[in-house]
C-alpha cells in the first residue's frame, strides 16, 4: 500500500484501523496512544509517527469537532499578547507561522493583511505602532521574512485600503500581515499525515476507561460509537489532549491531580462580503474592553469575532446567545461606517478555548487574564496531559508532549515535524502553476481553483481522478454552489466523514456559510454520501432529520439571553443520529 493510500481515511480503512488498535496486547502495545482528535491530539499523533513510533489516535466524535473547528481561523503570532508582555509565546508563534507558510503547510496557510485603525492620532500611533514594530522585528530575527513589513496609513490611504471604516472616527491606521487557515481541514490533514506514516486513527471512538497495572496507565478501554463494541488498546504511553475535557478525562483515569483548565467561550458571526467593502484579502483588528475584535475576509463572506467569556455549562452544549451576537455586532459597528444588523448575519458558530487555570479554584479571576502558554504534565505514571497554548503553536506543543512522554524509554527519537510537511504540501506549487489548465479541464474559474487548491493542496489530484471517473461530480451542489459534488464523495472516501454533519460542518462549512445553515443542501449531500457509507433510505433520512433538528436547536439557542438557556437548547438535539 502506498503512503497516499494509507493516508486516505476510507470507510473500509476505518475498520482496519480499529482492528489494529484492537490487536494490541500487553506484550505488543502501541508506543503511544493519543486521546483527543483536535489540533493538539492530531499534532501529537503526527509528531510521534514521524519518529517511527507505533501510534494510535482516538476521538469520541469527529476530527476537530470541538474547539479546533471553531476558531478565528488565524495562524498568527498573537499581537495582543505583546500587551501582556508574553514575548516568548509571541516569538514562538511567529516562528511557527512562518514555518507553516514557507515549508510545512503552504497549501493550508496563507498570508492575510490587517488594518489596525487609530482613534487617537498621537497616542494610538505611538502605542500601537511601537507594538507592531516589535511584532515585525521579532519576525526578522535570524530568518527570512515570510510576510511583508508593516506600514503606517494616513487617513485617506486608510480609507482607500478599507473604505468601510468610519472615517469620522478613525484618524489613520497601521497595516500589517499575519496568516489564516481553515481550522477543521487543517486538523483532518494532520490526522491523514499521521495515518500516512502508519498511525492507527479512529474517529467516533470514545475512551470509557483507562487501563492500569498498579499505579501505571497502560492503555485505554474504548468504545466504537458505530457498533457499540468495547475493547482494550494497550500502549506504553498515553497522551491526553482533551482540551476543555481534560479534567473530565483525568477524573476518568482516577488521577488525584492534574491540569486545571478554564473554558472560555468565543463566538463568531459571518456576513456577506459585499456588506463591508475593502481591498481583497484585507481585514480589520481593533481592541475591545475585553480582548480584540477581528473582521476577517474569508471566501465570499466575513468572519467577525470574538467574545471571551467564562463557560460553566457542559462543554458539549456550547452555544451562542442573542447577547453574544449583539456584542460582536456592536463592536464591529464601532469601527464601520455602515452599521451591520441582525439581518446581515448569515451564520454563527461558537467554541470553547481551553485555557490553563493558574490560580486556585474559587478565585474570581476572569478568563481573559489566563495565560495561553501550554503546560505538559504527568497526570499518572504512563499518562501525560497537555493543555493551554494557541492554535499556531500546535507543532511545538506536540513536540513537547511527545518528548515528555517518551523521555525515559525513547530518548534518541527526535521530532521531525519541523522538516516533514503536512500531507498535500509536496507538489502543491506545481498545481498552482497549472491551475488555469486544470480549471479549463473541469470547467472551474480562477476563484474556484484557488478555493480548491487551498482546501486540498496536491491532493487535488485525487479529486480530479474522481471527476475523470464520473464527470457529473464536477457539478456544483445545487444549494451550496461553492462546493463540487466530488468534494462530498471525497469527504467520505478519503477524509474520514462518517455522518452528514461531518460534511456540512467540517469538510465544508455550510453551517455558517449559508443562511439556512446547510439545511437546504442536506438532502443532496446525504444522497451522495449514502452509497459511500452504506446508508439505506431510512439511515439517510435519519441523518438529515438529525442535522435539521440540531440546527433548529442552535438557532433557538441564539435567541436566548443566557448561557444556561443556550446550552439547554443545544443539548436537546444531537448532531448525529443515535446509534441504532
Amino acid at each position: 500500500m502506498s503512503e497516499q493510500q494509507r493516508s486516505a481515511l476510507t470507510p473500509e480503512g476505518r475498520g482496519d484501523h480499529l482492528a489494529r488498535l484492537r490487536a494490541t496486547t500487553a506484550e505488543n502495545p502501541l508506543d503511544v496512544l493519543v486521546v483527543g482528535g483536535g489540533v493538539n491530539g492530531a499534532g501529537a499523533a503526527f509528531d510521534a509517527a514521524t519518529r517511527g513510533l507505533s501510534v494510535g489516535l482516538v476521538e469520541s466524535h469527529d476530527w476537530a469537532s470541538g474547539t479546533s473547528s471553531r476558531s478565528s481561523k488565524l495562524m498568527h503570532g498573537g499581537l495582543r499578547y505583546l500587551q501582556m508582555l508574553d514575548f516568548k509565546l509571541v516569538a514562538e508563534a511567529l516562528r511557527e507561522r512562518d514555518l507553516l507558510l514557507e515549508h510545512t503547510a503552504p497549501h493550508l496557510v496563507k498570508p492575510i493583511k490587517f488594518v489596525f485603525p487609530f482613534f487617537k492620532k498621537v497616542i494610538d500611533r505611538g502605542f500601537i505602532g511601537s507594538g507592531v514594530m516589535l511584532y515585525d522585528a521579532m519576525q526578522s530575527l535570524g530568518r527570512k521574512r515570510a510576510v511583508p513589513f508593516h506600514r503606517h496609513l494616513l487617513h485617506d490611504k486608510m480609507l482607500e485600503v478599507f473604505p468601510a471604516l468610519d472615517g469620522d472616527k478613525a484618524v489613520g491606521a497601521l497595516e500589517y500581515y499575519d496568516a489564516q487557515m481553515d481550522d477543521a481541514r487543517f486538523v483532518m490533514m494532520l490526522v491523514r499525515s499521521a495515518a500516512q506514516l502508519d498511525a492507527s486513527v479512529a474517529n467516533y471512538t470514545t475512551v470509557v476507561d483507562y487501563l492500569h497495572e498498579g499505579e501505571r496507565v497502560v492503555g485505554a478501554r474504548v468504545r466504537d460509537e458505530e457498533s457499540g463494541e468495547e475493547f482494550d488498546v494497550r500502549a506504553r504511553h498515553v497522551i491526553l489532549a482533551g482540551g476543555v475535557w481534560t479534567q473530565e478525562q483525568q477524573e476518568l483515569a482516577g488521577a488525584d491531580g492534574g491540569l486545571e483548565v478554564l473554558a472560555s467561550k468565543g463566538i463568531h458571526v459571518t456576513v456577506a462580503r459585499d456588506r463591508i467593502p475593502a481591498v481583497p484579502d484585507t481585514g480589520i483588528i481593533t481592541q475591545t474592553e475585553k480582548s480584540v475584535l477581528f473582521i476577517i475576509p474569508w471566501d465570499e463572506y466575513w468572519v467577525i469575532g470574538t467574545t471571551d467569556t467564562p463557560w460553566t455549562q457542559d462543554p458539549r452544549d456550547v452555544g451562542a446567545t442573542s447577547d453574544d451576537i449583539d456584542y460582536v455586532l456592536e463592536h464591529a459597528n464601532a469601527v464601520l461606517k455602515d452599521h451591520l444588523t441582525r439581518e446581515d448575519v448569515i451564520g454563527v458558530y461558537s467554541g470553547l478555548r481551553p485555557l490553563l487555570q493558574p490560580v486556585k479554584k474559587g478565585s474570581d479571576t476572569g478568563s481573559t487574564k489566563v495565560s495561553r502558554e501550554h503546560t505538559v504534565m504527568q497526570v499518572e505514571p504512563g499518562l501525560s496531559a497537555i493543555a493551554g497554548g494557541k492554535y499556531t503553536t500546535y507543532r511545538v506543543m506536540a513536540e513537547d508532549v511527545v518528548d515528555f512522554a517518551i523521555k525515559d524509554t525513547e530518548p534518541g527519537r527526535p521530532s521531525l515535524t519541523r522538516s516533514v510537511p503536512v500531507i498535500g504540501a509536496q507538489g502543491y506549487q506545481a498545481l498552482v502553476r497549472d491551475k488555469a489548465a486544470i480549471g479549463r479541464r473541469i470547467g472551474a474559474d480562477e476563484i474556484r481553483m484557488d478555493r480548491l487548491l487551498f482546501r486540498y493542496g496536491s491532493l487535488l489530484t485525487d479529486l480530479l481522478a474522481l471527476i475523470d471517473e464520473d464527470p457529473s461530480l464536477a457539478t456544483p451542489l445545487e444549494h451550496a454552489p461553492r462546493y463540487l459534488r466530488a468534494e462530498v464523495v471525497y469527504a467520505a472516501r478519503a477524509e474520514g466523514a462518517r455522518h452528514l454533519a461531518d460534511v456540512l460542518e467540517r469538510r465544508t462549512r455550510l453551517d455558517y456559510e449559508t443562511r439556512d445553515r446547510g439545511v437546504a443542501a442536506a438532502d443532496e449531500v446525504a444522497a451522495l454520501l449514502a452509497p459511500e457509507l452504506g446508508w439505506d433510505e431510512a439511515a439517510a433520512r435519519a441523518e438529515v432529520d438529525a442535522y435539521r433538528g440540531y440546527i433548529e436547536a442552535r438557532l433557538a439557542g441564539e435567541a436566548t439571553a443566557s448561557d444556561a438557556e443556550a446550552a439547554s437548547r443545544v443539548a436537546a438535539a444531537a448532531e448525529v443520529p443515535a446509534r441504532g
